[in-house]
């Protein structure tokens, strides 16, 4: 799988968990809190659906991304 294909997997996923969000404005760079204002409940229902979506567990231990892209590179360093 490639980062541009988790990438299109992950808006679809951010389309779903943010509704309201322009899909056409996230890019690698979007800050998930900042910009898509992903709070708590939103970046645990993200999490979740990214891990089902993905086949793959985040580490608990390491720091959450903070970003699409970052989220694109956990999900494949994960597979």
């Amino acid at each position: 799988m490639t980062r541009e294909e988790v990438f299109a997997g992950l808006k679809e996923v951010i389309g779903i968990i943010r509704p309201q969000t322009d899909i056409s404005r996230v890019n690698f760079e979007t800050e998930l809190v900042r910009e898509l204002a992903i709070d708590s409940l939103s970046m645990m229902l993200l999490a979740l659906a990214v891990e089902e979506k993905f086949q793959m567990r985040f580490d608990p231990a390491a720091p959450m991304p903070t970003t699409v892209g970052e989220v694109c590179d956990t999900v494949l360093n994960a597979r």
